[in-house]
């Protein structure tokens, strides 16, 4: 996926580019075009016959948020849902000149779900997928910087694209361009880093903080954006932090009596709290490195999406679990730990699973992702095999073998 976003060497990318500087990738680089993972006619029908809803589209022009009133409405007999898209509404809004943006395009366009397991897989964060459709000459956003790093994939159309030098470098979610307006309204007056068209095919990425703003030239333009909302320096503090709280001086009230309004007394008092902090995570580094990274795991679990489960596919295997072959679902994080009295937990993000301690080699096996068979599970014969399967397809562990694989 990466390769099909920067035109030069993921590597080369990672050490001098990735979080550090805008790359601006031509299409002879890059395959020759990105409509195998959305085109125009594919907008049509994302819009018109999908029955998508808000938010899964907004509307925006000249930097301003379309009211949901103005593209949206109820779909008729039988759908009778007031947030669906109105295709009719869409069209008059593109018309006068609005941006349409469609959103969360990794959880409802198949090219797009694979695409965006790609991209996890390959860059190590979570990742989103939105597009941008607006008419010739116009713009949807005035100048801003985004929180979270952008690959720019140039679907059909031309795209003029000003950037500017940040004027905060690496915001984080919370620190978003509408707290630094003025400082953008004056960094736009010099010469950008990056004035530039794109064209079909092209490719630019950005580094969150990047100040920026695109207009359509002679054409419609549509093009894709890639979100990657990076872990941080500061998101590992966070996990360690937290991890504190298992020792009982973090978690004791502080004295009464102090005044809250004392800066010089506060001020003492957070400096022994440090103080303390520092000394436990001097003596405790190892326990607590264990511990936050497994908070750290749970967080990118909660923020991405395993490969999607086949109800039927999936009990139409259950049923023949003697004999389906079966794989683990992709991107859902598992451990296996042996606890006490004979028996085995299977650790996943929103549960924990326990089996006999005769299952832990066939667990493990399972855990490598290649396709497995009841009859050929280590340290099981065939029917307890076939056992296991069965509870790990009801729990939507593994999907059936010829499930396809990128699908989340």
């Amino acid at each position: 996926m990466l390769s099909r976003c920067i035109g030069i060497d993921p590597d080369v990318f990672a050490a001098e580019y990735w979080g550090r500087k805008p790359l601006l990738s031509r299409s002879d680089a890059l395959p020759r075009d990105f409509c195998d993972l959305l085109s125009p006619d594919m907008v049509d029908e994302l819009i018109a016959e999908r029955g998508v809803r808000a938010p899964f589209l907004r509307l925006a022009k000249e930097g301003r948020v379309l009211a949901k009133d103005s593209y949206l409405g109820p779909a008729g007999f039988g759908a009778e849902i007031a947030d669906q898209v109105d295709s009719a509404k869409v069209l008059a809004q593109l018309d006068s000149g609005a941006t349409a943006v469609l959103q969360g395009l990794h959880r409802l366009w198949p090219p797009l779900i694979d695409f965006v397991q790609q991209a996890v897989a390959d860059i190590g964060h979570p990742v989103q997928a939105n597009a941008y459709i607006t008419p010739p000459g116009n713009r949807g956003f005035d100048f801003h910087h985004d929180v979270h790093d952008v690959f720019v994939l140039q679907v059909s159309g031309t795209k003029r694209w000003i950037v500017h030098e940040p004027v905060h470098r690496h915001p984080l979610p919370a620190q978003a361009w509408t707290h630094y307006r003025e400082q953008i309204e004056e960094r736009v007056t010099a010469d950008p880093v990056l004035d530039t068209v794109l064209s079909a095919g092209d490719a630019l990425y950005l580094p969150r903080g990047w100040v920026h703003a695109a207009q359509a030239m002679d054409t419609t333009s549509i093009h894709l954006t890639l979100g990657v909302s990076a872990t941080t320096g500061l998101d590992v503090a966070r996990a360690v932090l937290d991890e504190l709280g298992q020792f009982e001086e973090f978690r004791a009230s502080l004295p009464m009596g102090s005044d809250p309004t004392d800066a010089d007394q506060i001020a003492a008092t957070t400096a022994k709290v440090i103080a303390d902090m520092v000394a436990h995570l001097r003596d405790n580094a190892q326990t607590l490195s264990t511990a936050a990274a497994d908070r750290l795991i749970t967080r990118h679990s909660s923020r991405t999406r395993p490969e999607a489960v086949r109800p039927l596919a999936t009990l139409r295997a259950a049923e023949q679990a003697d004999t389906s072959a079966v794989r683990w679902r992709s991107a859902l994080h598992a451990t296996v730990d042996q606890v006490s009295g004979a028996r085995v937990s299977l650790r996943l993000p929103d549960k924990t699973i326990t089996f006999p301690d005769t299952c832990a080699a066939a667990l493990r096996d399972i855990l490598t992702g290649h396709a497995v068979a009841a009859a050929a599970l280590p340290g099981l014969d065939a029917a307890d095999g076939a056992v296991l399967i069965r509870r790990l397809l009801r729990e939507g562990v593994v999907v059936p073998a010829d499930a396809p694989e990128t699908r989340p």
